[in-house]
């Protein structure tokens, strides 16, 4: 007897959407699911389709190609066009699109003049205190600080119980420290609420910090999807690697079962032929007693965590080091360096960019 939940089919499938400006793709043909409760973070620089994916969902952008289904209703395709207000897609844009002559109470009730007046009343009275905003209501948005505008925004986009809230660089103009705090409460209610959500972001760190899933979008292509786990430690392409982290790119040369290179022999399992790149984090650094000689060029401290830049003698290019353990060496000292070969990756090919990854396969260090 098979106790497994059935699985259910996606709550958004996005099928080879191809959408054009002046003849130039901003998306080619992109495919999606989206599962129901998932939260999903659409992340790349500007300008690589992701808000206007996120558009084309929401039923304010067309389609050149493909189709979008809600469900098990196609929303957009061929002769179908469903008007976003029957979609039931909350959108949350960057500036919060609050209406400034209108209260906190008015705005998150906006969206529900088709109820009943006491049941919208009802909706508006229990988001209010779900999202705590009871000192709130009664003030116009130039009242409010951003993040006050912010969460007022969120509870507007969730009064109407849609099934599924896009969310686009909700947190972008709030400072730092506000930044990570209300990004934390807005996940915390989504998940309370089982709400389905996909966030778009620029933010490497926000996404990794907000998302059950990535979606990594470049030139109008989704070129990597994954746990914020999977796509971190083990990317599957150079541009993944690069997008999320200084990464220090060393030239090496198979032989054998080996890959020799300016920083010591590694072991690697892979048949390989011509040379390769070794992809090496800085936290895959460490000074050790044995280890490759190097000199520190550069030191510098950045809160928690040490900067080390790091010069070898048959390198070019210095090597950044970042650990949290503070040592006690000055800019000038002569030190070793050990490298965890379980977490280099192995880039074939001259150029890194756009190249697929692979691991050493290795536990140890060297």
């Amino acid at each position: 007897m098979n106790d497994e939940p059935p699985i259910l089919p996606p709550i958004l499938k996005v099928d080879g959407v191809t959408r054009r400006f002046d003849g130039m793709p901003a998306l080619d043909n992109v495919s999606l699911e989206v599962r129901a409760g998932e939260i999903v973070a659409l992340l790349g620089h500007s300008g690589c389709g992701k808000s206007t994916l996120l558009r084309i969902i929401a039923g304010v952008e067309d389609i050149d190609r493909g189709q979008v289904a809600l469900g098990r209703q196609v929303v957009v395709g061929g002769d179908i066009f469903v008007e976003p207000e029957i979609r039931n897609v909350g959108m949350m844009f960057q500036d919060y699109a609050l209406f400034p002559h209108l209260t906190a109470r008015q705005n998150i009730g906006f969206g529900l003049k088709k109820m009943p007046r006491k049941e919208a009343a009802a909706r508006v009275a229990a988001i209010i205190e779900r999202l705590n905003l009871e000192a709130l209501c009664e003030r116009y948005p130039h009242m409010m600080s951003g993040g006050e505008q912010q969460r007022v925004a969120l509870a507007r986009a969730l009064a109407p119980q849609p099934h599924m809230l896009l969310m686009d660089e909700p947190f972008s103009n709030l400072d730092r420290g506000l930044r990570e705090r209300i990004r934390r409460e807005t996940v915390d209610v989504l998940r309370a609420l089982g709400t389905t959500a996909i966030i778009v972001t620029h933010d490497a760190e926000e996404a990794l910090a907000l998302g059950d899933r990535i979606v990594l979008m470049d030139k109008g292509r989704i070129v990597e999807e994954g746990s914020g786990e999977d796509i971190y430690r083990t990317p599957r392409t150079a541009d993944a690697a690069l997008f999320f982290s200084h990464v220090n790119i060393v030239p090496a040369q198979p032989s054998g079962e080996w890959l020799e290179s300016p920083i010591g022999r590694f072991p690697d399992l892979r048949a390989r032929t011509g040379p390769v790149r070794l992809f090496i984090r800085p936290q895959a650094m460490a000074l050790a007693e044995q280890g490759i000689p190097a000199r520190v060029s550069g030191r510098m401290l950045l809160g928690e965590i040490e900067e080390l830049v790091l010069k070898i003698e048959a390198l070019e290019d210095p090597l950044v080091m970042r650990t949290t353990a503070r040592s006690d060496v000055e800019v000038g000292d002569d030190v070793r360096v050990r490298f965890d070969t379980g977490s280099i990756l192995v880039c074939e090919g001259d150029h890194p960019s756009s190249r697929a990854l692979s691991p050493l396969f290795d536990a140890g260090g060297v």
